[in-house]
């Protein structure tokens, strides 16, 4: 007979498609709980059938009142409460963080029951730098706030992963290759089912494969970190910069010559309007 649970908060993380991914601990986690949290009970219900548990379960999202997480915090005083989310780990780009604060500042235990997540599934088969790396959740919908929230991690000298959902996936692409330039990058899908696969190569060329096709399932978008390139000296920067401007205004000029050598667009103009006075 298993140990009966310690009251407290437990964060479970269950498979993200491969049903042998839940852990025994989760599994029995999930068993011994007196209630669990489910973003979609339906989901949950399916995956509690197949660990053969009978918890109760109850819905719990980002529009839950603020009285029915009251309400489940001073439960955890007795109670063994779990929070699963419908795929991976919880609180990665779901719902949770408020729950375990308020049960954090109460006194309650809150234990991490760990397990699978797409993020860190998809950056361990790209192939990128894994030393230092951003997550960043989904960015924007709108094309002008996305671009704002690139322009944020542009500079970020570490391996970026995201998540994106299909119809949207050749717009982020096309917009991650026009700021970030010819970084690599890979796209992975259906991690851990029966048609997973990942793709690699530059951004332009992802942006391109992905332009006309809606790919089904969750998306990990991974890019790698800022090319590293050498110092350019001014007067390589001159040169280039007075062959392009035989055809381009000082300010086309310099965001081109800018984007070719991975040089702030700020130095390349400034070195084209002193070009353009001499």
């Amino acid at each position: 007979m298993n140990k009966p649970l310690e009251p407290g908060l437990y964060v479970v993380a269950t498979p993200i498609g491969n049903l042998g991914d839940l852990s025994p601990r989760a599994a029995e986690t999930l068993r011994g709980a007196s209630l669990v949290l489910a973003e979609d009970t339906r989901v949950t219900g399916k995956l509690l059938k197949h660990a053969g548990a009978k918890t109760s379960m109850r819905r719990y999202d980002d529009h839950t009142r603020n009285a029915d997480r009251d309400m489940i915090v001073e439960r955890l005083a007795s109670e063994a409460i779990a929070i699963v989310s419908d795929a991976g780990t919880p609180l990665i780009s779901d719902p949770g963080y408020k729950l375990v604060r308020a049960a954090r500042e109460a006194g309650h235990e809150v234990r991490a029951v760990p397990g699978p997540c797409a993020a860190i599934a998809g950056l361990s088969i790209a192939g990128l730098p894994t030393d230092r790396f951003l997550f960043l959740g989904f960015l924007p919908v709108k094309a002008r706030a996305r671009e704002n929230a690139i322009a944020e991690i542009a500079a970020v000298r570490a391996t970026l992963v995201l998540y994106e959902a299909g119809p949207r996936l050749g717009d982020t692409l096309e917009a991650l290759a026009a700021q970030l330039g010819p970084r690599e990058a890979a796209v992975a899908r259906e991690l851990t089912k029966l048609h997973e696969e990942c793709v690699t190569g530059t951004l332009s060329y992802l942006a391109g494969r992905y332009a006309d096709s809606t790919p089904k399932g969750e998306i990990v978008v991974v890019v790698g970190p800022p090319i590293e390139r050498e110092a350019v000296g001014d007067e390589d920067l001159d040169r280039m910069l007075e062959d392009a401007m035989v055809e381009l205004s000082p300010s086309r000029a310099a965001a081109e010559v800018a984007n070719r050598l991975g040089i702030p667009r700020k130095r390349a103009y400034e070195r084209a309007l002193a070009l353009g006075r001499r």
